[in-house]
């Protein structure tokens, strides 16, 4: 899906000479310096003629000689009741001589403008112009945020895992983010993402038409943890002198919360910076707009600028997607403890309302909902792509309210036992996996997307209801199992973006244009989330294969690259190193390879992008409008 390209306003062109005005350069600059002369000479005789007139017009009331109703405040009269003549004249004859001063300083300052070069006067009008922009900001910045206790930050920093093979490995992994910040910063500096072939910038239709250093944004918490702070500085530098918000560009609201909304409050929590938190709410502000639709349920696309927001075109007839709408929770619920502000906190709050009065067919979650009738679109179900994050939020949402928020743990649990029963199958080899439920059949196909389950269900195993933890943490081993399967059944080691489990084949991709790997996360955030859970040495072994298959087919001079086919020994390359392989895939391949005081999970829980959000201890702190159940 494309959208129409929007010109920049950096694209106008200056309005060219006519065609004859070159044959005489030199003519040309005489004649434009004496016609600025004669403008300025008669300028000045027209202010000069309009006092004149002003002292020599009669006094008629029927004719008054300002009509603002204000002159006699302005501009007392010179002439009045209880005046006398002579004082009268003198004052006329005063004012005169200033007006001729005036006249004269003015003439003055002109021919001193005219002796001046051009890049002088090019200098002294940019200097006015970064005057009036200052003075505007001045104005009209930013209201400032009120003071609220910084939750309990632990393990922000080191993270040593002890043994020497290991710390060797996290080298490498921090390396390997060395050389994908260092070649987006030597190739594509502030634009969204980087074609590492072509050595440039890159950027989607989800970022918009502008520069909005996504790749900067999204990195940032991973340099942070990995200690490379002088290229954290380089980032902040950036953020705090380019990125602007106040672009004619529209963006996706879900893409632009989970990874610059995300991405900043992460950077905040963990360095305590301001400048991240008042980026991060003067762009929610701008998404806020998204949510006027006649139900609530936000538009996926919304412009910056304009605050018009519509749907993709390829949604089922035009319905808001299920995991962008769903996919806020985490974000919006800081955005509100930061800002005092309950908009943010009710807007989420009354999505889950919503979908919490509706029919669910089998208990399912359709993928698709209008926003304008309220009502469901197309039947498809799915855990992957365009359900996925949805139910990751809802267990989310409960432990960071320090799992107060029973009535997310509840939606969450409901809608897993519905996937448990309809979606999650065992293929032929006994390989569990959780197919897509589509206009009333199962279709037995996975996509690497879904692969992130097998963490969210050991994540979620602790409170399960009916003492069902250990079956939650066993379902999470066997989806990270069938997960690396269709790894190491592909020549390159690396995960296509989809396979199936029928016909004889089994995590195996069989369609051309589902054998690609984009430097995708979700299976290494499983095997990290079941490493943290139950430290067998199996998901340690898992990642660093993961890690040495992408360093050897993914690496390139210019940064990381995903390749088109993983069942090719001579694998061609996409040209592009998305924004999310610095902000998660290499932040859990580190995270895996480093000791669980780095982050731990009691503290911290990381939003869909990887970003790391504090827990908000919610027992001495009501959030506006709040009616969490506590």
């Amino acid at each position: 899906m494309t959208t129409p390209a929007l010109l920049p306003l950096s694209g106008r062109r200056i309005p060219t000479l006519s065609p004859g005005a070159s044959s005489f350069p030199h003519h040309r600059a005489t004649l434009r310096l004496s016609e600025k002369f004669i403008l300025l000479l008669i300028l000045s005789a027209f202010i000069t003629l309009c006092f004149g007139a002003f002292f020599f017009l009669p006094d008629n009331s029927k004719h008054k000689r300002f009509d603002f109703g204000l002159e006699d405040v302005l501009i007392p009269p010179l002439i009045g009741p209880g005046s006398n003549p002579p004082f009268g004249k003198l004052e006329e004859e005063s004012l005169r001589d200033k007006i001729r001063a005036d006249h004269e300083r003015a003439l003055q300052e002109a021919k001193e403008k005219l002796r001046k070069s051009k890049e002088e006067l090019k200098a002294e009008i940019q200097t006015e112009k970064t005057k009036v922009v200052e003075d505007l900001k001045k104005k009209d910045g930013p209201k400032p945020l009120p003071p609220v206790p910084m939750p309990k930050l632990v393990g922000v920093k080191d993270g040593d895992p002890g043994d020497p093979d290991t710390k060797e490995k996290r080298d490498k992994i921090r390396e390997m983010m060395k050389h994908a910040w260092d070649s987006y910063r030597q190739y594509g500096w502030g634009h969204n993402e980087l074609k590492p072939i072509a050595k440039k910038g890159h950027s989607t239709n989800i970022f918009g038409n502008s520069q909005m250093g996504a790749t900067i944004v999204d990195a940032l918490d991973t340099l942070y943890i990995m200690g490379l702070h002088d290229e954290f500085k380089d980032g902040q530098e950036w953020i705090k002198q380019n990125l602007d918000f106040s672009v004619n560009a529209e963006v996706s609201v879900f893409e632009v919360n989970i990874r610059f909304i995300g991405g900043l409050l992460a950077a905040y929590y963990l360095s305590g910076q301001e400048v991240f938190k008042v980026k991060a709410v003067q762009l929610a502000e701008k998404l806020l707009p998204a949510f006027n639709t006649p139900t609530g349920i936000p538009w996926a696309m919304v412009n910056l600028k304009s605050g018009v927001g519509r749907n993709w075109g390829w949604a089922s007839a035009g319905s808001s997607i299920l995991a962008e709408f769903g996919t806020l929770h985490m974000e919006f619920v800081h955005l509100t403890y930061l800002t005092g502000n309950p908009a943010y906190y009710q807007k989420v709050m009354h999505i889950r309302k919503l979908l919490a009065k509706m029919d669910r067919p089998n208990g399912l979650y359709p993928n698709y909902l209008n926003p304008r009738t309220g009502r469901w679109g197309q039947h498809h179900t799915s855990v992957g792509g365009l359900g996925d994050s949805f139910y990751e939020y809802l267990l989310k949402a409960w432990l960071m309210s320090d799992k107060t928020d029973t009535e997310a743990r509840k939606t969450y649990d409901d809608a897993i036992e519905a996937i448990e029963r309809h979606l999650i199958r065992k293929s032929n080899g006994g390989l569990t996996f959780i197919g897509e439920w589509k206009n009333g059949h199962l279709e037995r196909k996975m996509g690497h997307l879904t692969c992130f389950a097998g963490g969210m269900f050991a994540l979620g195993a602790d409170g399960s209801p009916d003492d069902k933890a250990g079956h939650y943490l066993q379902l999470g081993a066997e989806i990270a199992h069938t997960c690396h399967e269709s790894y190491d059944r592909t020549v390159l080691k690396l995960g296509p973006e989809a396979f199936k489990f029928d016909s004889g084949l089994e995590a195996v991709a069989v369609r051309q244009n589902e054998k690609y790997y984009i430097l995708r996360p979700e299976v290494i955030e499983t095997y990290w989330y079941m490493w943290r859970f139950t430290h067998d040495p199996k998901y340690r072994q898992w990642g660093w294969e993961a890690a040495q298959a992408i360093d050897k087919y993914c690496r390139v001079s210019g940064g990381f690259s995903g390749v088109k086919d993983v069942y090719s020994s001579n694998p061609t390359y996409d040209d592009v190193q998305q924004s999310f392989f610095l902000a998660e895939t290499l932040k859990y391949l580190y995270l895996l390879f480093s000791s669980d005081e780095l982050l731990p999970l009691e503290n911290w829980v990381f939003n869909t992008e990887a970003h790391p959000l504090p827990v908000l201890h919610l027992g001495n702190i009501t959030l506006p409008g709040s009616e969490t159940q506590r």
